[in-house]
């Protein structure tokens, strides 16, 4: 009977998980189907590889499902130049017209955002908005040096104002032609790489070049009505309605050849796509704050799990995020020296439990920390880099966590010493065996030889009261 209700149960629970996943698939099935619409995307923020992948993954299933034209928001500091060079081919072979919309008000496209605003087929800004500031900053150089997709010092700003002044004053011709770069030759090497690939996009959408090259140049920056003024962008929308009334009825170049964008672009539904579950987790994997966590939580759940062996918890946890650090790591402009610091310095930090040096080891292995910490991201790109509030935070804790074992060590030191034949006196033995010759006692994973002024039975638990030699003399305890 019992086995026939639980038949029952288990068949009822099968219909009922099949019923649901008919209805998951069914649902699923309708949100893919294709119509004619607008697909409308964001872009916020710093952009790094989450950013390229959602942006891939978002086309894709919008040309899929129908899009007859994609606008894209986009808000940005700037980014990497490996994500962004990836977001600009991906906009230059897409087969469907891309807006991209600077939204809303008080939003800019600087840096990395300007060259992927003169990709677009479409550009557009909204109000009170600007764009611009597109000099290349060096990775891994020196602070003040440029590197492609991040934005300009404030000092090569000042210099660059003063420069212009300077100019002012001397009566120089504005339009004349620019000088060439001063500093080094991958300086100039990178800024002339910089200014032919705008100029291309430029030339390619007709769009004002010679903008575009003093944005990299110079750092130069539009608003959204000067921008309109000098064809840098071609509309000034105040909203997504209002930009796809100025769209109807437009010519575009794709790699297709021209076409017309539908004059009842405005009468489509704009449906939304938003990031999903993998692109959430990449853009937390990929964050450098939450990657240089998870490299400290994998070094030292590895260094505890040695230490230790059989605990599993440790060396799982370890590895998870190791794994996870790695491959977060291995998209970002990282320093592998700085890399390597941290993980010397995790490993001095934890010798200094097990091999007490009075604070040597500690020390050395909080400051080589610290030092891989600054050195690890390897860009001025707003966005990607490790907080130095973070740094200081970590640092502070092992400062703390090294003081504390410090003060241990000092206060084992300063105890007594007992002799050593009266160190196992007050501890608890077990008795292991008794016989006519002898009684055996177990005590700290060692077997010993006992006595006892009374009968004892194995198992019997007894406390040491003296010590002669290798001899303990015991009590019932």
């Amino acid at each position: 009977m019992s086995n026939q209700i639980s038949s029952a149960v288990f068949l009822r629970g099968a219909l009922i998980l099949t019923l649901l996943l008919v209805v998951l698939i069914s649902k699923s099935a309708a949100q893919e189907s294709t119509s004619p619409h607008v697909a409308l995307l964001t872009i916020d923020g710093a952009i790094g590889p989450s950013t390229t992948d959602y942006f891939k993954r978002a086309t894709e299933s919008a040309g899929e499902r129908g899009a007859e034209l994609i606008i894209v928001h986009i808000d940005t500091p700037g980014g990497l130049d490996a994500a962004s060079r990836d977001i600009i081919q991906h906009i230059l072979s897409s087969p469907i017209p891309i807006a991209m919309y600077v939204y809303p008000s008080g939003a800019r496209a600087a840096s990395a955002g300007t060259y992927i605003l003169y990709a677009s087929q479409i550009a557009a800004m909204a109000p009170a908005t600007t764009l611009g500031a597109a000099t290349p900053v060096q990775i891994g150089g020196p602070p003040g040096t440029p590197s492609p997709g991040g934005n300009p010092k404030e000092s090569d700003q000042k210099e660059e104002k003063e420069k212009a002044n300077k100019d002012d004053e001397e009566g120089k011709d504005e339009d004349k032609k620019e000088k060439p770069l001063s500093g080094t030759a991958m300086e100039r090497k990178m800024v002339n790489d910089s200014v032919a690939f705008i100029r291309g996009l430029a030339q390619r959408n007709g769009r004002n070049a010679e903008w575009a090259e003093k944005a990299v140049r110079e750092a130069a920056t539009l608003t959204a009505s000067e921008a309109l003024e000098m064809n840098v962008v071609d509309i000034v929308a105040k909203n997504d309605e209002d930009l796809l009334k100025q769209v109807a009825g437009r010519k575009v170049s794709l790699d297709s050849g021209e076409i017309t964008i539908s004059a009842e672009i405005a009468q489509l539904p704009i449906e939304n796509y938003e990031p999903d579950w993998r692109n959430e987790l990449l853009a937390l994997i990929t964050n450098p704050q939450v990657a240089y966590i998870l490299l400290l939580i994998g070094i030292y759940g590895l260094i505890f799990e040695g230490y230790s062996p059989g605990a599993f918890v440790p060396g799982i946890v370890g590895i998870i995020c190791l794994l996870l650090a790695f491959y977060a790591l291995q998209v970002l402009p990282i320093n592998y020296a700085g890399l390597a610091l941290i993980i010397v310095g995790a490993l001095l930090i934890v010798a200094e439990v097990f091999m007490p040096s009075f604070g040597a080891l500690g020390i050395g292995g909080i400051i080589a920390l610290v030092i891989g910490s600054v050195m690890l991201i390897d860009t001025d790109v707003p966005g990607m880099q490790v907080s130095r509030k973070l740094i200081a935070a970590i640092a502070g804790v092992s400062g703390v966590f090294l003081l504390g074992l410090l003060m241990a060590v000092g206060r084992s030191l300063r105890k007594p010493r007992p002799a050593s034949d009266q160190a196992l006196v007050g501890r608890v033995a077990v008795v292991s065996n008794v016989s006519e010759e002898e009684v055996l006692v177990h005590l700290g994973g060692e077997i010993w030889r006992a006595h006892c002024e009374t009968p004892l039975e194995p198992g019997q638990r007894v406390r040491v009261i003296a010590q002669r030699g290798l001899l303990l003399y015991v009590e019932p305890g």
